[in-house]
């Protein structure tokens, strides 16, 4: 199935039911009153996150949702039946924003999490509620009222605890794979990977973390170049970077503007990016004898001030990543409460595309 995380809806309430205007008919009883009964209440629209979706690919086909309309009131004081609510099933992840506005009506960050984006309309009421000690016989009802309509974008974020940043063919697909059961397509050339892939990495019994590896980035990216900032909004909420860098780069590049590279096209995207703990995976270094590895080393921290970690990996000898997968599991589990809130917190996005799907 193909990965959307951007699409547009646009949701209907049903509208509240009409009340009704009726008077008891019995046979011996000439005065019997009103007897109109209520409308019924119009159904409401709900997202709901459901972790077995992964993708908004069927609010590409399907725009247009609606909930049931209210049933009308009827004689000898009968309620009309409710309208049936419509539940809309999404990611857990899944943002959902008001299109006029650009308003943020929820944030489904969990298994379950519910919110209404269009809400019913109430139920009119039928001539009996109007009954009075000097009108006896009211001829008044009420209509119910319309069901809410919206126009909303529905934006999905990945939930990750570690993502993979990188320039094109660093090896982070081949870095997946090794350290996961996750099998991105991985070949010798740039923009291998087109959309997100998450792995689940188990370090031991009970203990796991999930790592999101994403499209390559270029200079430029902000501008549209390349494939641009558009799966950037996957590693927001992270709580950790892993970013490769390849050491025996084809193009001949030094890592240390590699690593500026990346760091520009992170902060131009977003400022929370730049606060997030950054872990420098120096790639490919088994085609370096010890002596160059140490010396890159030392020519990072003093050209960059880099006081982060910087791990030696081969993402084909998967014994060299032991290291670092291990310290980010000991990393993720010493997070506070506190921390992880303030690190998973949800920032305003760039502006959507016009075709309303990314």
């Amino acid at each position: 199935m193909k990965f959307v995380d951007e699409a547009y809806l646009r949701v209907e309430a049903g509208d509240g039911g009409n009340g009704c205007l009726s008077f008891r008919r019995e046979k011996y009883v000439p005065f019997g009153g009103p007897d109109g009964g209520d409308g019924g209440d119009g159904g409401s629209v709900y997202l709901v996150a459901d972790h077995n979706l992964n993708t908004l690919y069927d609010y590409r086909i399907n725009r247009v949702f609606k909930a049931e309309r209210g049933g009308n009131g009827a004689g000898k004081d009968r309620t009309g039946a409710k309208g049936g609510t419509r539940y809309l099933p999404v990611p857990v992840g899944t943002l959902c924003y008001s299109r006029e506005t650009e308003e943020l009506i929820g944030d489904l960050a969990h298994d379950g999490d519910t919110v209404c984006v269009a809400q019913g309309g109430f139920h009119g009421l039928g001539n009996a509620r109007f009954k009075s000690s000097t009108n006896r016989a009211p001829r008044k009802t009420s209509d119910g009222t319309p069901g809410e309509i919206r126009e909303l974008r529905l934006e999905l974020k990945l939930l990750a605890d570690v993502g993979l940043v990188g320039l094109p063919n660093a090896g982070k697909s081949t870095l997946l794979s090794a350290v996961s059961a996750a099998r991105p397509r991985i070949a010798d050339y740039p923009f291998t990977t087109l959309q997100p892939q998450v792995g689940v990495v188990s370090v031991g019994a009970l203990r796991s973390f999930t790592l999101v590896d994403l499209p390559g980035l270029i200079e430029g990216a902000a501008e549209g170049i390349g494939l641009g900032h558009r799966f950037l909004r996957h590693i927001q909420r992270t709580r950790l970077l892993f970013h490769v860098v390849d050491v025996v780069d084809s193009e001949q590049r030094d890592v240390v503007d590699q690593i500026r590279t990346i760091t520009a096209e992170l902060s131009q995207f977003s400022d929370l990016l730049t606060t997030l703990p950054r872990w420098l995976l120096l790639n490919k270094t088994d085609s370096l004898a010890r002596e160059e590895v140490a010396a890159l080393d030392a020519h990072i921290r003093q050209a960059l001030d880099w006081s982060g970690p910087i791990y030696t990996v081969s993402a084909i000898r998967p014994q060299t990543l032991e290291r670092v997968v291990g310290d980010a599991m000991n990393y993720i589990e010493g997070l506070t409460e506190a921390e992880r809130a303030e690190q998973t917190q949800v920032e305003v996005p760039v502006p959507p595309h016009e075709d309303g799907i990314a």
